[in-house]
C-alpha cells in the first residue's frame, strides 16, 4: 500500500526490530531464551506461592497476580515477535492487532496499579504490623486486585474504541514489533489529535494516582522505621521493601519514558528500545528480583526442593 493512498486496512506489516539477518537471528535466540526464562520463572514463582503455606498471605497474594500479569502481557507480545522475525510474512490481521493492544493494555495497566497496591500492602505491614492480617482480610485483598484489573479493563477500552473509530491508513506498514497504540496512530489518515491527547491524559493521570499511593506509603515506611530502635528491624524493614521498590522503579521509569511524554519527542528507535524493556525484559525481571532478594521465597524454594528429593527417594 503507498504512503499516499488512504483506504481502510485489514492487516498490518509490523517491520520488527531489525532488517539484518545476521542480527534477526541473534534477537531471537536472545528473546526466546528470556522468553523461556520469563515462563519459567513467573510460573514457578505462582506455584511456590500456590505449595508453600508459609507464603499465604496478602504480600504474595499480589506477588502471584503480578506474575500472572507479567507472564500474560509478554506472552501477548513475544511469540508473535519472535515468528516475524524467524518469517518473511510479518503481517497481523486488523483484528489481530487490536486484541493485542487491548491486551497488552489490559495488563500493564492492571499492574501499574497493582505495585501501588502492594506499596499499601507494605506500609500497613510495617506501619501497622499487629493489625496486618486483620486490616489486610481475604476480601480487601480480592477486592483490591479487582480494582486493579477493572481500572486496566476500562483505560483500555477507552483507547481501543477510538483505536475503532479509525476509517482509513495512509499505510499498513508498522514501523514496530507489536501493536501498540502510538505507531497504530502515526499511520491514520483521519485526525487522532483526541485520540494523542487522551492516550497522555489517561497515562498521566494513572501514573500521578500511583506514584501518589507509592510516595505516601513509602513516606510513612520511611518515618516508621527511623523510628525504630532496633538495627536489625530496620534491616529487616528495608530489605522487605528493597524488591518492591526496585520492581516501581524499573516499570514507572519506563512507562514514564514511553507515554507520558509528547510523542514528538521520542523517536522510532528509542520508542522501541523501550518497549523492548517493558514488553520483554521486565516479566523476566520481576520474578528474579522478588526471588533473589527475599528469604521467605528463598527459604519455602528450599522446603519445597527438599521435599521432592526426599519424596523421590523414598519412592525410588
Amino acid at each position: 500500500m503507498g504512503q499516499g493512498n488512504c483506504t481502510t486496512v485489514t492487516e498490518f506489516i509490523l517491520l520488527g526490530l531489525s532488517d539484518v539477518p545476521e542480527l534477526r537471528v541473534f534477537l531471537s535466540l536472545l528473546f526466546l531464551l528470556i522468553y523461556g526464562v520469563t515462563v519459567l520463572a513467573n510460573l514457578g514463582m505462582i506455584a511456590l506461592i500456590q505449595v508453600s503455606s508459609r507464603l499465604h498471605t496478602p504480600m504474595y497474594f499480589f506477588l502471584s497476580h503480578l506474575s500472572f500479569l507479567d507472564l500474560c502481557y509478554s506472552t501477548i507480545i513475544v511469540p508473535k515477535m519472535l515468528f516475524n522475525m524467524l518469517n518473511r510474512d510479518k503481517t497481523i490481521s486488523f483484528l489481530g492487532c487490536m486484541v493485542q493492544f487491548y491486551l497488552f493494555c489490559v495488563y500493564a495497566v492492571t499492574e501499574v496499579f497493582l505495585l501501588s497496591v502492594m506499596a499499601y500492602d507494605r506500609f500497613v505491614a510495617i506501619c501497622n504490623p499487629l493489625l496486618y492480617m486483620v486490616t489486610m482480610s481475604r476480601n480487601l485483598c480480592v477486592e483490591l486486585v479487582s480494582c486493579c484489573y477493572l481500572s486496566g479493563t476500562v483505560c483500555s477500552l477507552i483507547h481501543l474504541c477510538l483505536a475503532l473509530e479509525i476509517q482509513s491508513f495512509r499505510s499498513n506498514v508498522m514501523n514496530h514489533f507489536f501493536c501498540d497504540l502510538p505507531p497504530l496512530l502515526s499511520l491514520a489518515c483521519t485526525d487522532v489529535s483526541m485520540n494523542e491527547l487522551l492516550l497522555f491524559i489517561v497515562a498521566t493521570l494513572n501514573e500521578i494516582i500511583t506514584i501518589v499511593i507509592i510516595f505516601t506509603s513509602y513516606l510513612f515506611i520511611l518515618i516508621t522505621i527511623l523510628r525504630m530502635h532496633s538495627a536489625e528491624g530496620r534491616h529487616k524493614a528495608f530489605s522487605t521493601c528493597a524488591s518492591h521498590l526496585t520492581a516501581i522503579i524499573v516499570l514507572q521509569g519506563t512507562i514514564l519514558f514511553s507515554y507520558c511524554r509528547p510523542s514528538s519527542g521520542n523517536s522510532v528507535d528509542t520508542e522501541k528500545v523501550a518497549s523492548v524493556f517493558f514488553t520483554v525484559v521486565i516479566p523476566m525481571l520481576n520474578p528474579l528480583i522478588y526471588s533473589l532478594r527475599n528469604k521467605d521465597v528463598k527459604e519455602a524454594l528450599r522446603k519445597v526442593v527438599r521435599s521432592k528429593i526426599f519424596s523421590w527417594r523414598i519412592f525410588s
